[in-house]
C-alpha cells in the first residue's frame, strides 16, 4: 500500500489511491497484471491475498524499479493471449502516446470474464514530463473501454470540485518553499497546518456539494466477456 502522513501536501490523493485499491482487493484473484508498475506499491498485499502478481513497466522505468516484465505498453504486453484473471493499472494511461493499445492489449491478455481495474487522471497538471501526454473525462474514458471490447463498465469519480482545488493550491503552494535550508523549513512548518485542514476539509465539502465533472481524477471498473462455449468474440 502506498505510505503517506497527514502532513505531507498531497495525502489526500494518495488515500484516493489506496481507497481504489481497497475497493478491488476482495476481487482479487488468480495472476493479477499490474500494468505501469511502478515501485509495485500494492505488491505485497496482492501476494498476501494469494494472488500471483506480475509487475509490467518499461524496461528503464523512471522509478528505479525492475519490473518482472519488461514492455513498452504503446507497443504491446509481453505476455500470452489470456493468461491473466484480473489487469489492474493506476495513474498509467495518460503517459501512453498510444493508450488506446495497452486497452486492447489488456483485453487480449484478460482471460473470458477477467477483469480491468483503471485509474486516470483528470482535472491534474502536467507530471513526469515530457511523457504526459492525455486527461480522461468520463466519458472519453468509457468509450476507450468499449472500443477495446470490454463490457459492464462502471466509472467513478474520485472526489468533485473541492478535492480537486485544494489538491491544486497544495501543489501549487510547495512552489513557495524556496529559499535557504532555514527559511525552507519555516516555510513549510507554516503551511503543514493547512495542508492537513485543507484536504480534511475537502472530503466533507466534495460530500456537501459533489460535482463529478471537476474530478481529479477517474477509476474503471470493466469486464473482458465470456461466451457459452468458452469462445470470445471481440465486440467492434
Amino acid at each position: 500500500m502506498k505510505a503517506f502522513r497527514r502532513i505531507d501536501f498531497n495525502w489526500l490523493i494518495v488515500e484516493i489511491h489506496n481507497k481504489f485499491f481497497r475497493t478491488i482487493q476482495p476481487n482479487l484473484a488468480g495472476v493479477v497484471v499490474d500494468l505501469g508498475c511502478g515501485r509495485m506499491p500494492y505488491r505485497r498485499e496482492i501476494m498476501d491475498q494469494g494472488c500471483k502478481y506480475i509487475g509490467v513497466d518499461w524496461p528503464n522505468s523512471l522509478h528505479g524499479v525492475t519490473p518482472d516484465v519488461a514492455s513498452d505498453l504503446n507497443a504491446g504486453v509481453d505476455l500470452p493471449t489470456a493468461s491473466a484473471n484480473v489487469v489492474m493499472s493506476i495513474s498509467v494511461l495518460e503517459h501512453l502516446h498510444c493508450p488506446a493499445t495497452m486497452l486492447s492489449e489488456s483485453w487480449r491478455i484478460l482471460k473470458p470474464n477477467g477483469h480491468l481495474f483503471i485509474q486516470v487522471p483528470f482535472q491534474w497538471h502536467v507530471h513526469e514530463a515530457p511523457f504526459d501526454y492525455y486527461r480522461f473525462t468520463s466519458h472519453g474514458l468509457e468509450r476507450l473501454l468499449n472500443e477495446s471490447g470490454f463490457e459492464q463498465i462502471e466509472i467513478t469519480a474520485n472526489g468533485g470540485f473541492w478535492t480537486t482545488w485544494v489538491l491544486k493550491f497544495n501543489y501549487q503552494s510547495t512552489r513557495w518553499i524556496r529559499g535557504p535550508r532555514p527559511v525552507r523549513w519555516i516555510a513549510r512548518l507554516a503551511l503543514i497546518p493547512i495542508w492537513f485542514l485543507d484536504q480534511t476539509l475537502a472530503t466533507t465539502l466534495d460530500r456537501l456539494d459533489f460535482n463529478s465533472g471537476e474530478a481529479p481524477s477517474y477509476t474503471a471498473v470493466a469486464r473482458k466477456p465470456g461466451s457459452l462455449n468458452g469462445s470470445v468474440e471481440k465486440t467492434a
